[in-house]
C-alpha cells in the first residue's frame, strides 16, 4: 500500500500566530499516523493581488506556480486558516484563486485541487474558534473540486487553547485535531499526487 503524501499549509503570514502553532501540532500529529508530511507556510509564496497588477494577461506569478505544483504533489492537504472578520484572509483566498488558474508548471499540466482531499482547522481568539472560516473554505473547495472530509477542528480562546508541548490543551480539541488527520488520510487518495 502507497503512503500518503500530507501537504500541511498555515494560512497565516504571522510567524507567531496561533494557526501556524495548530499546524505545527496537525503536522505532529499526522506524523504519528505515518503519512509522508511536508509543512509549509503561505508566508513562503507571496502573491500580489489578483486583478491588482497581477492579471492573467501578464502572466502566473512564480510562486502561484510552485505553490500549486506543491499542492498537486500531495495526495492531502491539511489547512489550517486564522478567520478574519468571519471569512477567509485576504492572503489565503488571493492565494487559492491565483493557485486555481495554473494549470502546468511548465513541465506537464497540473490541477492541483482535482481530488484532493482536503480538512480543515482554524485557531481564534473568538469563541466559535474560527468556525466560520472553516465553512466559507469548505465551500471554496468543494467549487475547486476537492473533497473536503466533515471532520474539523476548532481552537477557541487560542491565546489559552495550547499546552507546553504546543498541542491543544483541551481534551476534547486534541481529539477533534486528531478526528480531523485521521479523517484526511482514511479519505485520500494515495498516488493522486502527480
Amino acid at each position: 500500500m502507497m503512503t500518503p503524501k500530507i501537504l500541511v499549509l498555515s494560512g497565516s503570514d504571522r510567524s507567531e500566530s496561533f494557526n501556524r502553532k495548530l499546524a505545527q501540532a496537525a503536522a505532529k500529529t499526522l506524523a504519528l499516523i505515518e503519512p509522508d508530511v511536508t509543512m509549509i507556510a503561505l508566508a513562503d509564496y507571496p502573491l500580489p493581488l489578483l486583478g491588482q497588477g497581477g492579471d492573467r494577461d501578464a502572466g502566473l506569478p512564480e510562486n502561484a506556480v510552485k505553490l500549486a505544483g506543491m499542492i498537486a504533489a500531495h495526495d492531502a492537504l491539511f489547512l489550517v486558516s486564522p478567520e478574519y472578520n468571519a471569512s477567509i484572509p485576504s492572503i489565503l483566498k488571493n492565494a487559492l484563486d491565483w493557485v486555481s488558474l495554473v494549470a502546468s508548471d511548465d513541465r506537464s499540466g497540473i490541477r492541483p485541487f482535482e481530488g484532493l482531499t482536503v480538512a480543515l482547522a482554524s485557531a481564534s481568539s473568538e469563541e466559535q474558534g474560527g468556525q466560520h472560516v472553516l465553512d466559507h473554505l469548505r465551500t471554496v473547495f468543494v467549487r475547486l473540486g476537492a473533497l473536503v472530509v466533515s471532520q474539523t477542528c476548532c481552537i477557541p480562546d487560542a491565546g489559552n487553547g495550547f499546552g507546553d508541548d504546543d498541542m491543544p490543551s483541551d481534551e476534547n480539541r486534541a481529539a477533534d485535531l486528531n478526528a480531523a488527520c485521521r479523517a484526511l488520510v482514511e479519505h485520500c487518495t494515495p498516488g493522486r499526487a502527480r
